[in-house]
Formats: structure tokens, sequence, C-alpha cells
């Protein structure tokens, strides 16, 4: 069952070759700590997209990578100081494949002029299976055989005559 507590998660790293399957697996693990285990592919998947692509053409490597979970949505957001980077034109390929792969997505500004990324996923509900009662394991009183019934009539004989309360029983 997924939480209800809004979470958030703040990461800064200086974008590598190397760091980009690090900060994959940084991000997987607060995924999973979230109980968020369904979201791992798509939003790791996403993050390292970006990242890859801010490696390839920025010249300032400083990323910072912020998650938000929200109880229903989960934000991702990727953050470069770089000012030359233009994501219309350098990052085209990447975005497309994250508005193929999320909720939702974006592009704005920050104060400082940098730009930042972000993409959402939603949170699917899991697959619900019913509750079928399994019947529980044999004990030793249940392995005795029950006693058998006898007629009301049979009961209602008196007392004295036993032998008409045994011819009576079934």
């Amino acid at each position: 069952m997924k939480t209800a507590v809004p979470c958030y998660y703040h990461l800064d790293v200086e974008v590598s070759p190397e760091r980009v399957g690090q900060v994959r697996r940084i991000l997987a693990a607060h995924l999973r700590f979230w109980d968020l285990e369904d979201l791992v592919d798509p939003v790791c998947g996403g993050a390292e997209m970006l990242l890859k692509a801010i490696d390839e053409h920025a010249t300032d490597k400083r990323t910072s990578i912020e998650m938000w979970w929200t109880g229903q949505h989960l934000i991702t957001a990727v953050g470069e100081n770089n000012h030359d980077l233009r994501p219309d034109q350098d990052l085209r390929g990447c975005l497309a494949r994250i508005a193929a792969t999320s909720d939702g997505w974006g592009c704005c500004a920050a104060r400082t002029g940098s730009k930042i990324i972000w993409f959402s996923q939603r949170a699917r509900a899991g697959v619900r299976v019913p509750l079928v009662p399994t019947a529980p394991d044999p004990a030793l009183r249940e392995g005795l055989k029950t006693p058998r019934e006898m007629p009301v009539m049979a009961l209602a004989a008196p007392l004295s005559e036993p032998q008409a309360v045994l011819e009576a029983a079934p």
C-alpha cells in the first residue's frame, strides 16, 4: 500500500558518466524506501536520460535533482546551471522520450537563470487479489468421527427400554 505521507529528497551532483549510474541507484533506493517500487524504472530512467543529456551538452555539470511524493504523484525535477543549454534544441530527443514515458512534464526557468526540467508519475493502483479463505490444517479432534445422529423419537423413548432406543437409531 502506498504511503500518504508527503516525502521529499534533494541531491546535488556533478554529472559524469560514472555518476549517472550511481545517481540512478540512489534514487531507486529512496523510491523503495518510500514503498514506490513500481515507479523505480520510469523515474530512474527519466532522470538517467536527463543526466546523460546534460553530461553530453552542458558545459557546467553541476546539477540538482529533487523528488516530491505527494501521496498520489511523484514529481522529479532536474535543475542544471548551464545558461547556454537550450532545452528546445539540445534536449529535444530526451524531452520527447520523457513526454512519452511520464504522466506530465515541463521546463521552467529559475531565478538564477538556470533551467529546471520536471516530470511526474502517478502511482498506479496495485492489482487486487481477492482473499480466498483456506481450510485450516486438520487437528487431532477434527480427525475423530462425529457421533451418529439419533432421531428425536429415539431420544424420547423411556430409559427402561434400552433395546427400543438402539432399534430406533439408524
